[in-house]
């Protein structure tokens, strides 16, 4: 029984002693998520229309000329004349209609679009949208929207003219609002070469992308730039059969040694690659204080003279003594450059300072970039 023992641990403890010098795996990305098909993108739709069935916190006809010319189109079209009629409802609003088309979206899918209010319109809370078409930049209508509209907020006001608003009332949004009627025309199962774009361009990253490709299916990519990586359907596998099949395929990403610096909220960022060479830092802090009491000086006893304000200013410099200068060692991975700046216990708007002086003395090797 011991020997049977034995026998089931000793591979066991031979596995875990390997995984345990075994290096780290670097983080890898699948192909999907680092880049997109050329051509496959969403279009912006646009459109104009009118929402009714406000509770008094439409447009004012007498203010917005363009409600009233709606109000008259639409009513001409629906059989009632109001043309020279006085009309003060403010029970409608006009308002621009927005959404975006997916790609590959067929005539007959739903989207989400995004209304807002043009004139003076108070609220469009519980409005109606009627029938509006969306067009695209080529002037043609891809899809019809029409809906009851979702605010999210809350507005409300009393006799007195006091008012309470949480949120913004004159915008919402109508989920499913609107219906394709026409596709981009994009078709993809015709074309046997598309071309993969890098979100973050990059040439190792767009070699290495080629490569796992071609690893799997032999001669079908090809690295134009640090942008593009070209592809060609092999086989009878389709466009769309060969690129489902790529896109899951992990890649390792290489990003090049950058320093993201936001001095208005005192944010630092740095990448995986950012490096120091051995730099010695001293750092303190110095205080510059004006004091301004103003005196009044008042004329000798049957002097001449007048009464005057003369300003007293007590200037006070105070410095930080006795702050040592500290080495920080080069080299190694982020960790410890991190580890080296944090012991120099400064605040995140002194850190942005002491960065940009190591970068200009030239041990910094990343690009600083300033938001």
């Amino acid at each position: 029984m011991q020997n049977l023992l034995a026998r089931l641990i000793a591979p066991l403890a031979a596995t875990l002693a390997l995984g345990g010098l075994a290096s780290p795996v670097l983080a890898q990305s699948r192909i999907k998520d680092i880049a997109s098909v050329e051509g496959v993108r969403t279009n912006q739709l646009v459109g104009y229309g009118l929402v009714v069935g406000l509770n008094g916190t439409g447009d004012s006809l007498r203010n917005c000329p363009f409600t009233r010319q709606s109000l008259e189109g639409m009513t001409e079209r629906l059989g009632v004349n109001i043309r020279g009629a006085t009309a003060n409802s403010k029970n409608m609003a006009a308002i621009m209609v927005t959404a975006d088309l997916p790609a590959f979206a067929t005539p007959g899918s739903r989207i989400d679009v995004s209304v807002s209010s043009m004139c003076d319109a108070k609220s469009l809370l519980g409005g109606t949208l009627l029938v509006t078409g969306l067009q695209g930049a080529d002037g043609q209508v891809y899809a019809v929207a029409q809906g009851s509209i979702q605010t999210g907020s809350v507005s409300a006001s009393g006799a007195s003219g006091s008012s309470v608003t949480r949120g913004v009332p004159t915008a919402g949004r109508i989920a499913s609002g609107a219906t394709v009627e026409r596709e981009t025309g994009f078709e993809l199962s015709n074309m046997n070469e598309v071309r993969l774009n890098l979100r973050n361009p990059d040439f190792t990253t767009a070699q290495r992308m080629a490569g796992v490709i071609n690893a799997s299916f032999p001669g079908s990519a090809l690295a134009e730039s640090g942008t593009v990586v070209a592809l060609r359907s092999p086989g009878q596998l389709g466009m769309a059969g060969f690129i489902s099949r790529i896109e899951n395929l992990p890649i390792t990403v290489d990003t090049p040694a950058k320093v993201i610096i936001d001095e208005v909220n005192g944010v630092i960022v740095m990448g995986d690659a950012v490096r120091i060479s051995r730099v010695a830092i001293a750092q303190g802090n110095l205080t510059i204080s004006v004091d301004e009491q103003p005196a009044v000086s008042q004329p000798a006893p049957f002097g001449r003279g007048q009464t005057a304000v003369v300003p007293s200013t007590q200037v006070r410099i105070e410095e930080d003594l006795g702050t040592e200068m500290r080495i920080i060692d080069g080299g190694g991975n982020l960790s410890t450059l991190v580890h080296g700046l944090n012991t120099l216990g400064v605040s995140p708007r002194d850190m942005i300072s002491i960065l940009q002086a190591i970068k200009a003395a030239g041990a910094l090797q990343a690009d600083i970039q300033v938001m």
